[in-house]
């Protein structure tokens, strides 16, 4: 699934994925770094995600009538 499609929780369930097979031990070393690089590459999607939020409820505001109002981005 192309990285725009998949939804955050879907990232972080496959970041937890990998992070268990690490933790287990049970992993040969290429397997490791492989599991390992795709942490990475996971952990920074989640990233790009919560960056993305974050920018979006900045935009939020309450305009002086106490109606909530959404500025352009």
């Amino acid at each position: 699934m192309p990285e725009t499609e998949r939804t955050f929780e879907q990232i972080l369930t496959e970041l937890e994925d990998r992070v268990r097979k690490l933790e287990s031990g049970d992993q040969p070393l290429e397997d490791a770094l492989r599991l390992f690089e795709e942490g990475i590459e996971l952990t920074r999607a989640c990233h790009e995600r919560l960056d993305a939020a974050e920018r979006r409820i900045v935009e939020l505001t309450e305009g002086k009538d106490g109606e909530v109002k959404e500025r352009g981005m």
